[in-house]
């Protein structure tokens, strides 16, 4: 039974991939900060062990017991408002976290074969005039301009370093994960729960999107198919505008019982400042790679998804 270490194992993808492995057999380790979750008996699934990046402190106890990383670590990005402090935070959670595991596998003996880091679809700007090419985001675009993409830059980075001690590195970037237990979904179910659909913006640009479910898989998936390497989009094939998926949503839970309202992007601008250019923005990944190595989506289609969430 293989080993898996999970940071962010407690957060919304994280704790349904636990899940997941376990199903599937693996025994799970998930470091936390949380000294109350910590294990004086390590054979329970999952096991909890202590690490704390702000402070450079991680179990290496867990770290060699571990045949693969998953690291999920990092502030949330729309937990609260982008001050400037918020912007630091959000940067160092997800770079600190990187450095802490490579140190960790630099300076203790492991048999650690993969990491499989998260990354976000911010790493990419607007796709606006791809779109009018009929083109769709690549990974081998460069990163954009701007707090989200050169976060994920540094991300992408501080984790590079595994590749030099001979581990295989995945890195996923994903969409806007559909759950009705997180996320933006769960945002704009609450409305809809009042019989509103709120649109933002004008509700044109494109939002690439993935099931909870498939984002996890995707993380097994790569885990399990020694040919992944490098980066990779993590978004389901059909990708649609804004207006449509809460259209959709409010379909699936209210029948035609609600109203549609749109908010404008300067009262997002109001209400959430820097943050409200990333709920504006359009962004379409291409799948294509991912799919290259054999990986299927349960939920290919927005319908597909909300029918099984909602």
């Amino acid at each position: 039974m293989a080993t898996v270490l999970i940071t962010g194992g407690t957060r919304l993808i994280g704790s349904r991939l636990t899940g997941l492995l376990i199903e599937k057999g693996y025994r799970v380790i998930v470091l936390t900060r949380n000294e109350k979750k910590q294990n004086e008996d390590d054979t329970s699934n999952p096991s909890y062990a202590i690490w704390n990046p702000a402070e450079a402190v991680i179990d290496t106890k867990a770290v060699q017991q571990s045949d693969y990383i998953i690291n999920l670590a990092g502030a949330g990005i729309a937990d609260k408002r982008w001050t400037a402090k918020r912007k630091i935070e959000i940067a160092e959670s997800r770079i600190k976290s990187a450095q802490l595991i490579v140190n960790a596998l630099k300076e203790n003996a492991n048999k650690v074969k993969a990491v499989i880091n998260a990354s976000a679809m911010g790493w990419y700007g607007d796709d606006s005039r791809l779109q009018r090419q009929h083109k769709s985001f690549t990974e081998d675009m460069t990163a954009a301009p701007g707090f989200m993409g050169q976060t994920c830059k540094a991300w992408e980075e501080s984790i590079e370093p595994v590749t030099a001690i001979g581990k295989r590195l995945v890195k996923i970037r994903t969409g806007l994960v559909l759950s009705m237990k997180g996320g933006a979904l769960k945002s704009f179910a609450r409305p809809v729960g009042f019989g509103i659909a709120t649109i933002l913006g004008n509700g044109k640009q494109m939002q690439s999107w993935i099931h909870i479910d498939d984002i996890c898989r995707m993380y097994i998936h790569a885990i399990e198919n020694e040919e992944m390497n490098g980066a990779y989009n993590a978004a389901a094939p059909k990708p649609v505008d804004n207006k449509t998926l809460v259209i959709e949503l409010a379909q699936k839970m209210k029948g035609s019982f609600y109203i549609t309202a749109y908010v404008p992007h300067f009262i997002l601008k109001w209400m959430l400042g820097e943050m409200s250019t990333e709920l504006v923005k359009s962004i379409t990944l291409n799948d294509d790679k991912i799919r290259a190595t054999g990986f299927q989506f349960i939920f290919p289609s927005v319908e597909a998804a909300l029918n099984d969430l909602a």
